[in-house]
């Protein structure tokens, strides 16, 4: 659930005697990977950090421009159909194999292992997303940002991202957002390796959430698949606590 508004008090000495500062810490809001919310059919499963589809609770609203965010596995060689209520900036980052993508203008890519789609869909319009594959199962991540509600007569693709994680103990460049200045890095850390992220806008939130291994993030555990809000802070610190951890964090 939400922190309250926490407030520190820091005493010094003045000429006239102790003077009291209020200052605003870091707040934040954690979810749990076993209390997120679950749609699963024969097909599919999809686990929801935020409200998605039926799944909907007062504690699980967006988080600044962040409106979905699911982790998704679906058996070889079955789709899901998917839609939106607003206009909506999809991105698809597959963990385990790969997946197929027919956007709203019906045009398909592969998206496979350090890759990552980025693309808007407009109400009205469906995408699909397909597991290739005849025997093995797929898992991937399904994030959806605030589209400008202006701006966007059609949907519209950008450029399909890669990132290597070979290059360790640092975070890479994911995606970023035109129209909101969002932004994502990716990176895979050994046990007890530190890094972090300092906030390019004062106006936004970060959102970290550790897709393997296990993380202390601003003081706080993250195990994999547990997702962190936060917000009233410049800069995210964090250290793997287990080798080959891979972190994910947004500025939204």
């Amino acid at each position: 659930m939400n922190s309250p508004g926490r407030l520190s008090y820091w005493r010094s000495f003045s000429s006239t005697g102790y003077s009291t500062v209020m200052l605003t810490e870091t707040e934040a809001q954690i979810y749990l990977s076993d209390q997120r919310g679950c749609t699963q059919s024969a097909d599919h499963r999809s686990f929801h950090t935020f409200n998605f589809g039926l799944y909907q609770h007062e504690s699980r609203r967006p988080f600044g421009a962040l409106t979905v965010f699911n982790d998704d596995t679906l058996r070889a060689g079955k789709s899901q159909i998917l839609t939106v209520d607003k206009p909506t900036e999809v991105l698809l980052i597959p963990v385990v194999g790969g997946i197929e993508l027919v956007d709203g203008l019906g045009e398909s890519v592969f998206l496979g292992a350090g890759e990552v789609f980025h693309f808007t869909v407009l109400p009205g319009q469906e995408y699909r997303i397909s597991n290739p594959f005849e025997t093995e199962a797929v898992n991937y991540l399904l994030l959806g940002l605030k589209a400008s509600p202006t701006g966007f007569e059609s949907s519209e693709r950008f450029p399909l991202t890669t990132f290597d994680l070979q290059y360790r103990n640092q975070l890479v460049p994911l995606f970023y957002s035109l129209n909101r200045n969002n932004l994502g890095f990716i990176g895979k850390f050994g046990g007890r390796q530190e890094g972090g992220y300092t906030l390019r806008n004062a106006q936004k939130r970060a959102f970290v959430f550790a897709i393997e291994g296990a993380f202390e993030v601003q003081d706080r555990l993250l195990h994999p698949r547990d997702g962190l809000a936060l917000w009233n802070l410049d800069a995210v610190e964090f250290e793997a606590l287990s080798n080959d951890a891979i972190i994910l964090v947004l500025e939204v």
